[in-house]
Formats: C-alpha cells, sequence, structure tokens
C-alpha cells in the first residue's frame, strides 16, 4: 500500500471511531454547562432566601400601620405619602451625584476617619448619682443622659457597638463602649428623635425597655417600639409643636428639624424632630439630627433663651450639607437659639462621613473660641454640670492620634 493510501485508511478508521474525542466532548460540554447553571440558580435562590430572612428581622422595626398611619395623614407635614421639612431638601448637594459620593468614600477616603488611639473617658456610677443635680453625661455620638429638676433623660442610647444592621460594618471607635445598657437607671422620659440606626438601637431598646417609664418621640416612631415589645401606653408620639406635660412644672415639646427618617427602603414614613426639654430650672435644646434652616430663628424667637443647646456637629460634607449642618452652621444654630452654650454631638463614636473623626470638634471648638460663644467638650462619661460655666476636660482629644 502506497503512503497515500495508508494515510486515507488511518484518517476512514479514525473517523468511524466511536470513540474519538471530537464526538466526546459534545455532551461533556452540555453537561458542564448544566452544572453550572444548576449551581448558579442554587446559590441564587440560596442567597435570595438568606437575604429575606435576614430582612426579616425585628430590628429593621415595621411600618406606621392602621391607626397610627391615620394619625400620620392628618399632620400638616405629611404630604405627598411621606413626612416633609419645612424647605426642600435634597439628600445630595446640587452639583453632586450619588455615584459621586459613593466613589470618593470608597476611593478617597480620609485616612484620619478613626481614631488610632483608644479614646479615653471618665466612667460615673450613674444609680448612684443625686436626682437633685442637674446634669448632662455625654456617651459619644448622639447619646447622652440628662437629669434635670429631679427627673432622668436619656436621648437616642446606642449601647450595641455598631451604627448598623450589619454588626461588622459602623463599628465604634476603641474605647467609647464603657457603658452597658445594664448600667443606666430608670428613666422618666426616653427621648428618640429619629428613627436611624445611629439612634433607635434594636439591642439597646430590647435590653432597656423595662426600665422606661416613658417614651417621647416623633409620629410613626412608635411603630417600631411597639413592635420590639413597648407597652403603647407609655409610648407619646408627637407633631412638630406638640407638648407633652410630664408633670412637677416639666415637660417636652417637639420642634421642627431638617433631616429624614427610614431603616430601609421606604423613607420619610416616620417624623424626625428636635425637642425643647423645659424643667423649673433649665430649659435645654436637644437638635437630633438635620442640616440648618430657618426653624432654629423660629425655636429661638418661641421659647426664648436656652440654658443649653445640644446640636449634631459631624458626619457632615458639602455633598449632603441640607441634612447635617457644617461646623459654621453649628454656630450660627447656637446663636439663633439664644443659647447660653453649646454641646456639640454626633461625633466621637462612630466613623459616617468622609472626614477625620476630631474634624468636627476641632473646627467648632475653634469657632467658639474665636467668637467668644461658651462650649463644652466632656470625655465619654464624665459628668457637666448644667449651672456651671467650667468646660470640663477641654481639648481631651488633641493628644491623641
Amino acid at each position: 500500500m502506497c503512503a497515500s493510501g495508508f494515510r486515507t485508511t488511518i484518517r476512514l478508521i479514525s473517523q468511524s471511531n466511536p470513540t474519538n474525542k471530537t464526538q466526546q466532548s459534545k455532551p461533556t460540554t452540555y453537561k458542564m454547562k448544566r452544572k453550572t447553571m444548576v449551581t448558579t440558580l442554587a446559590t441564587t435562590v440560596l442567597l435570595a432566601l438568606a437575604c429575606g430572612a435576614f430582612l426579616m428581622h425585628p430590628q429593621f422595626g415595621k411600618q406606621p400601620q392602621a391607626a397610627r398611619l391615620e394619625r400620620i395623614k392628618k399632620s400638616p407635614n405629611y404630604k405627598n405619602g411621606q413626612f416633609q421639612n419645612q424647605s426642600i431638601t435634597p439628600a445630595i448637594t446640587e452639583g453632586y451625584s450619588y455615584y459621586t459620593v459613593f466613589k470618593e468614600f470608597i476611593f478617597n477616603k480620609d485616612q484620619h476617619r478613626r481614631p488610632i488611639d483608644s479614646l479615653p473617658s471618665k466612667k460615673t456610677d450613674l444609680k448612684s448619682l443625686s436626682r437633685d443635680s442637674d446634669l448632662v453625661v455625654w456617651f459619644g455620638h448622639s447619646s447622652y443622659y440628662i437629669q434635670a429638676s429631679g427627673k432622668r433623660f436619656l436621648v437616642d442610647p446606642v449601647f450595641s457597638g455598631s451604627a448598623s444592621p450589619i454588626k461588622s460594618t459602623t463599628r465604634s471607635f476603641t474605647g467609647t463602649d464603657i457603658y452597658t445598657a445594664d448600667e443606666i437607671p430608670d428613666i422618666d422620659c426616653l427621648i428618640i428623635t429619629h428613627d436611624h440606626w445611629d439612634h433607635l438601637d434594636y439591642e439597646t431598646m430590647k435590653k432597656m425597655r423595662p426600665r422606661i417609664k416613658q417614651v417621647i418621640t416623633g409620629l410613626g416612631v412608635g411603630e417600631h417600639l411597639e413592635y420590639w415589645g413597648f407597652d403603647p401606653k407609655i409610648i407619646a408620639e408627637k407633631d412638630w409643636y406638640e407638648e407633652i406635660n410630664l408633670g412637677d412644672s416639666t415637660s417636652v415639646c417637639l420642634t421642627p428639624a431638617r433631616h429624614f427618617s427610614g431603616r430601609l427602603f421606604k423613607r420619610n414614613q416616620t417624623l424626625w424632630s428636635s425637642f425643647v426639654l423645659k424643667t423649673p430650672t433649665s430649659k435645654i435644646f436637644i437638635g437630633g439630627d438635620g442640616g440648618y434652616d430657618k426653624h432654629f430663628a423660629e425655636i429661638g424667637k418661641r421659647f426664648g433663651a436656652f440654658d443649653l443647646a445640644i446640636l449634631e456637629c459631624g458626619q457632615y460634607d458639602k455633598k449632603w450639607k441640607y441634612i447635617h449642618m457644617m461646623p459654621e452652621e453649628v454656630l450660627q444654630a447656637t446663636k439663633d437659639l439664644n443659647a447660653s452654650k453649646l454641646m456639640p454631638v454626633h461625633w466621637g463614636k462612630f466613623q459616617l462621613a468622609n472626614h477625620s473623626w476630631d474634624s468636627p470638634i476641632n473646627t467648632i471648638s475653634s469657632l467658639c473660641k474665636n467668637d467668644g460663644t461658651p462650649i463644652i467638650t466632656p470625655m465619654l462619661g464624665e459628668i457637666s454640670y448644667l449651672h456651671q460655666n467650667a468646660n470640663p476636660s477641654d481639648g481631651w482629644w488633641k493628644k491623641l492620634k
């Protein structure tokens, strides 16, 4: 047989061979693709189920419904299916977008957003304090304890170590978790300014619930609390400029703020608020969260001079300047309120914005010093007496890295 004939014979045998690799590859490739598709589908289903189960956790609370929702709909501040600010309030400043905010937050991080050192503190046995002492104790961020005219108040307590539904994110700074819910005394009045995670903490609420005599908050927020086991009889939900009389010439009045609300996807179904606390010996402005607007001057004119204004100063950015005050605006708000002194909060525990952790307090303390406005800047846990002008632990943060 010639060479060409031999090659032809081999080729024909190869083509007719049932074990030919080309013939085998087709069903093998199909099986692999099918297996990949099944695996992908199963993974997707499992992730969806896990996500659904996570979102069903009680920590997300509940949207207002039934009689509570009907009450909300009658509010002059509720329009087009949601609560509204007094002025138009974009979430993002004109000229920016969510994309630019996200991009900067991920790729242009301030390297000093969290302190390297552990934050110092002065722990006090709060349960042993005499009710006759008028004082305030700051726990970091926007959580603080007030004693005034024999009554105990607690504002926006967060003692879980996190300001997020995912506990591994938005963790508190080292050294700031010096108090637990169990170390807080029985509270005459719990004030919740709004339902954001860094102000309304599920774990803290569950632990504090048996020792809360009354809750005062904005319309709709009570739905979360009732869902978490609070007796609806102790929850007072009010609208702006509605007042609650606590007896003994003490009252709390809800006042406007410029912010937003929501614990999941749907915003502004509950009311955010600031508060005026009036006692026989003190008048305190509890600012909550929010951007600068006309309401500060309005509140100042309506209620007169304040002994103390507790205002947010931190987590700001020019990209969302309408929902969080810049430091210069904090000083102006203090003047609008005609407050004798300022206590800046909303800093010193959680990192929620792209500025250095100590930038808020450095800036506002410098502004107040240059302006001559009294400011108190206690360490976490340190007592500040309401009727003393001394500033405890002035500049303590300047020694930290």
